[in-house]
């Protein structure tokens, strides 16, 4: 679909007003504006819909936008769920399929609103449990299983002991960790573009340094598109949840109207513990070893976070359109400093807090003295 913007008028603008309507977003009365114009009370009840669903808060209606306000639209019972490889269903009744598998400890891995194979795997589980017909479907018969029950803990965060064994077992040792490094843009696409400097060459030049340091360490690091390629968001997910990673790290800059703007920031998906323990790391170690602004972490939706089944961490370093942050950039001896610092935090992650040092201060010397120290 095309962008809808302020000014826009027709039927798919009568479609977003409806639907932000029946979400409770938007007056439904009348007086409140046309009900096929993009008017100002669309452009609002749009940002505060980005808002809450992590989206990039910019009052336009594009696909990842468009996608999110169906999805909004479904409820548990709705609709038959079923795994589909071609065209997997999303939709916030999917989501709320699998927060109820997680709540009753069945393994559904992260909630992230799209019927995979695991959420398949967690209700043929429930519905062999429970008695039901195991088809994998989840139909009238199963929504009614899920109200007789009540789940065996609520509130707190399921995926979060599950997630963090899974690390403690993978143990602290960087070798043999897979990561994909995902460089942004690419190929026609070169991201933010000033004063003859493309994102799209430093997130690229970047992705290989950080590619080679990890190589160093044992790790097997992939990067998830060539230097003339640009795969979507969903793509590089795709390639990081085929290639089995155990890491997903997506290399971006950012750009703003205003020359004052800077910092470096980090996303993650909101569900996923260790992607926000991942990004934390990151954020504070970058910001202590380069002195940037602090931009802060944020939880995000986009594809290349939700998507990944490992954790995925998105960092946006600094504005190519503040002088500063550009100048900085474009320097090697910087970038090196960058990938040590994300190097030395995916290294944290491992650590689960032991045997670390205060942030900053570990170097890649320290580390692969680490690595290649025995038990």
């Amino acid at each position: 679909m095309r962008e809808l913007r302020p000014g826009d008028a027709g039927p798919a603008v009568a479609e977003v007003r409806a639907t932000l309507a029946g979400l409770g977003l938007l007056p439904s009365a009348n007086g409140s504006g046309d009900p096929a114009v993009y008017d100002l009370h669309v452009e609002q009840a749009v940002r505060a819909f980005q808002q809450q669903r992590g989206l990039i808060t910019d009052g336009v209606v594009g696909q990842a936008t468009y996608q999110a306000l169906r999805d909004a639209t479904y409820r548990l019972g709705g609709r038959p769920l079923a795994y589909m490889v071609s065209a997997p269903v999303s939709g916030d009744d999917v989501l709320e399929l699998q927060e109820r598998l997680l709540q009753l400890g069945y393994n559904a891995g992260r909630p992230n609103g799209v019927f995979g194979p695991q959420t398949e795997h967690a209700l043929r589980d429930f519905q062999r449990d429970y008695g039901l017909t195991v088809d994998g479907m989840c139909g009238t018969e199963t929504v009614r299983a899920f109200g007789r029950l009540s789940p065996r803990a609520m509130g707190g965060r399921p995926v979060l002991l599950r997630e963090q064994e899974q690390v403690r077992n993978a143990g602290p040792r960087l070798r043999g960790k897979r990561i994909v490094i995902d460089p942004g843009h690419g190929g026609a696409d070169t991201g933010v573009f000033v004063d003859g400097i493309r994102e799209s060459d430093l997130m690229w030049d970047l992705a290989r340094r950080l590619e080679g340091r990890m190589v160093a360490t044992g790790m097997e690091a992939m990067l998830s598109r060539g230097p003339d390629q640009c795969p979507t968001e969903a793509e590089r997910a795709h390639f990081a949840n085929e290639a089995g990673s155990d890491v997903f790290l997506s290399l971006h800059c950012d750009k703003n109207a205003s020359p004052h703007a800077s910092g470096l920031a980090t996303f993650h998906f909101g569900t996923s513990t260790l992607g926000e323990a991942l990004a934390g790391f990151i954020q504070r170690e970058l910001t202590t070893r380069t002195g940037m602004r602090d931009c802060r972490t944020h939880a995000k939706t986009w594809d290349s976070l939700r998507l990944t089944r490992c954790p995925a961490v998105r960092m946006e370093i600094g504005y190519l359109s503040n002088a500063g942050d550009r100048s900085r950039l474009a320097d090697p001896s910087f970038r090196d400093l960058i990938a040590e610092g994300i190097l030395v935090s995916v290294k944290r992650l491992y650590l689960l807090g032991e045997n670390d040092q205060p942030t900053g201060t570990f170097t890649f010397a320290d580390l692969m003295r680490h690595e290649l120290a025995k038990n």
